[in-house]
């Protein structure tokens, strides 16, 4: 019987090591697993580190904007790095992601600008950026929303000759992120079982920072989330979501596995929102200081950087030139974010569908009547102030 460690009120099931895929220790040193290897070298583990340390220092300067009242809100991800790199490094350019609002690094390395993102936060675009060229679809608040777009998009992928031919070239898949959370939502559970109904190309991608805002992981379910795959009919498999080289092993094998035809795979990666759910949040209400405190100790950067240097493949010297980079790439996000431009509120009606409809039109007009008052009422106090206001 696999042991389960945790108490049914709060923290999180603690799994036998054997039931979690995990090839770096939390103290940097390599492990072998009977069924996943990571087959990388030495330039991409430096890169999976870069990225890493930079998605890091992109989350660091979300939440400071915010604080410093740039942003309406921000959604850290300190923590989950290695879940978000990993995953993303196993994507081919052809294939389709779907986030949630959290997946800020995973957008970073599909070729989302910064700037796209941060306007969403600071309320400057409606989630406008170029999904075609990025294979990046939009943001999505409404939890658990993202699985069903995801699988009608890997049907469609189906459709359109895409999955299983002989030529890998032309193969693609799509890669939902859900959280812990949204896998306590009807849409959730209904895209599980379309996907596996019509066998879509798509890897379900939970990342299980055991805290649905205040919620723990326990009140959702009796069982470890990976497990529920297998009432769905495929299959599922739990990561250890702070090792960035079984993350990207174990999102290797379930991508390609989709992309060659073979259907949808679950993915829970066991990892921890160090932060707040977001910046609106205080989860010292809710969680001992002590169980941040434990999986501080786990921290996916340090893990990485410690096999790195143990093994010899970087030194203090790279290590000072990639925090010289994490500087610039601070300055050049917090730049990004005062250089958005400031829309006007009329612009909005124009973006809402391709075509105007007779409705829209009859609201802009109604807002641009109210808008227009406010002006006249300026101009007549300004007339006023000078002798030309109207008699009562």
């Amino acid at each position: 019987m696999t042991n389960l460690i945790g108490h049914p009120d709060h923290g999180s099931f603690e799994r036998d090591p054997q039931d979690m895929v995990q090839l770096l220790t939390p103290e940097g040193e390599r492990v072998e697993h009977p069924d996943f290897a990571w087959c990388g070298d030495d330039d991409l583990a430096k890169q999976l580190l870069r990225d890493m340390v930079l998605a890091r220092r992109f989350d660091v300067e979300g939440t400071n904007l915010q604080r410093h009242g740039e942003l309406g809100v921000w959604p850290p991800a300190l923590g989950q790095e290695a879940a978000q790199v990993g995953a993303a490094h196993a994507m081919r350019a052809g294939d389709h992601v779907f986030p949630t609002y959290r997946e800020h690094v995973v957008c970073l390395l599909r070729g989302v600008t910064p700037a796209d993102m941060l306007g969403i936060w600071r309320g400057t675009t409606q989630s406008a950026w170029d999904t075609v060229s990025t294979n990046t679809h939009m943001y999505t608040l409404v939890i658990g929303a993202q699985t069903l777009h995801a699988t009608g998009y890997a049907m469609g992928l189906q459709l359109d000759g895409m999955v299983g031919n002989d030529d890998p070239e032309r193969n693609a898949g799509v890669l939902a992120f859900h959280g812990d959370g949204a896998s306590s939502q009807g849409d959730v559970n209904e895209s599980y079982v379309f996907a596996a109904s019509y066998h879509a190309p798509v890897v379900f991608f939970c990342q299980n920072n055991q805290w649905a805002i205040s919620e723990p992981i326990t009140r959702q379910t009796t069982i470890p989330l990976y497990q529920r795959a297998m009432g769905f009919g495929f299959p599922g498999v739990r990561v250890d979501g702070n090792d960035v080289l079984a993350v990207h092993a174990v999102t290797s094998w379930a991508m390609e596995r989709a992309r060659q035809g073979q259907g949808p795979a679950f993915i829970e990666a066991f990892t921890y929102r160090m932060g707040a759910h977001t910046t609106a949040d205080d989860p010292t209400k809710y969680r001992l200081a002590e169980e941040t405190e434990h999986w501080r100790l786990k921290d996916p950067i340090e893990r990485l950087r410690a096999h790195l240097l143990r093994s010899g493949k970087i030194d203090d010297a790279w290590l000072a030139e990639l925090d010289d980079e994490a500087e610039q790439f601070g300055a050049e996000v917090r730049a990004a974010c005062h250089a958005l431009p400031v829309p006007k509120f009329s612009e909005i009606f124009a973006t809402v569908h391709a075509e105007s409809t007779a409705e829209l039109e009859a609201q802009r007009e109604q807002y641009q009547t109210w808008a227009d008052s406010f002006e006249s009422i300026g101009a007549d106090s300004h007339g006023a102030a000078n002798g030309q206001g109207v008699s009562p």
